[in-house]
């Protein structure tokens, strides 16, 4: 069965499903998800975990056979599987196969993974989960339903924002729903239940150190990357997730590449910008980098904050406070900027 994560706590309280697919580029409504699943499991006595990450060289066999070593007297337990690429290859995909098609009712499979593209979830693998169980594929939240879900989880949460305060938040947390999340419960900390204002959400914010990604993007911008990567050195000693940084990072590198890519771009900045929703207090500092940035040159540094996405999230290896540092000196610098000393 396909259900859409809105449905799935009515679901749960109708039952448990033999498995679970839990799929989508949203880190948080993932998280989200597998915890209610995982919650209503332990209601039904699953208390025991296995967790197993895939990767190259995976045992899937071992997997298998854990499963089906089920003694008697043995708890109820979860078997948890995550694929970092959506996609477990061909024995995977044949051991997911059977172990859905073997489960123990003691058992409760959960696999879980990258949004799946059209061929993934077409195969067999995939079909079999969800034919078995339960298919929930976790979408992204566009741009206009943003305002909505941020009132919606404020109010969850007993504050009462008014339009100013949810449009200023929308804004600050574009497209990192996590953020919201820790900043909604900040607000609710601070300000206590009750009405909430743009201003109280403007003060709120400017006090609040996971927005200094926010003031490290405009220094990168600006070109002073000395100043940036001491920042972000900050944010790391202050236990900033590193997912924070690159997401600042690759909206204002995804907002100069449109620039360059637009031809309105060029013949007149400020109304792309505005369609491109960059406040007019931070159009100096765009135009600025833009001068000092080609197309190629924003391609560039996508690819590398693309690659620094993956290694904070686990899914590729390396340092991504290296590849955040590289991407600084890179935006601050372009063809013209000045690099570290």
């Amino acid at each position: 069965m396909k259900i859409q994560a809105n449905q799935l706590s009515s679901a749960l309280e109708q039952g448990l499903a033999p498995c679970y697919l839990v799929t989508g580029d949203e880190h948080l409504l993932v998280a989200e998800a597998l915890d209610s699943i995982r919650t209503a499991a332990r209601g039904q006595g699953f208390t025991a975990r296995d967790l197993h990450v895939t990767g190259p060289g995976f045992d899937w066999a071992a997997v298998r056979d854990a499963s089906a070593n089920l003694s008697l007297f043995a708890e109820r337990r979860i078997v948890e599987i995550v694929l970092p690429t959506g996609k477990p290859g061909r024995d995977g995909g044949a051991a997911l196969v059977e172990l859905a098609e073997t489960l123990h009712a003691d058992t409760l499979l959960i696999v879980t993974g990258a949004r799946l593209d059209r061929s993934a979830a077409n195969a067999k693998w995939a079909k079999t989960l969800e034919k078995v169980g339960t298919f929930v594929p976790i979408w992204p939240v566009e741009r206009r339903d943003l305002p909505r879900w941020i009132a919606a989880r404020m109010r969850a949460v007993d504050l009462e924002p008014d339009r100013d305060a949810i449009a200023l938040l929308a804004d600050r947390v574009e497209g990192n729903l996590l953020a919201a999340s820790q900043e909604i419960q900040k607000l609710r900390l601070v300000l206590g239940a009750g009405p909430v204002t743009g201003d109280a959400v403007a003060a709120a914010v400017a006090n609040s150190s996971r927005f200094d990604v926010y003031k490290l993007a405009d220094a990168a911008l600006a070109g002073d990357a000395a100043r940036a990567v001491s920042m972000l050195r900050s944010l790391r000693i202050e236990g900033v997730e590193p997912v924070l940084a690159v997401w600042a990072l690759t909206r204002e590198a995804r907002i100069l590449a449109r620039l360059r890519e637009s031809a309105e771009g060029s013949r007149n900045p400020s109304a792309a910008m505005q369609k491109l929703g960059v406040w007019r207090n931070r159009q100096g500092l765009v135009k600025a980098a833009l001068q000092r940035h080609s197309l190629a040159g924003t391609y560039r540094l996508l690819k590398l904050l693309g690659r620094a996405d993956a290694s904070a999230k686990g899914q590729a290896a390396g340092d991504p406070w290296q590849m955040l540092s590289t991407a600084i000196v890179e935006l601050a610098g372009g063809s013209a900027g000045r690099r570290v000393a």
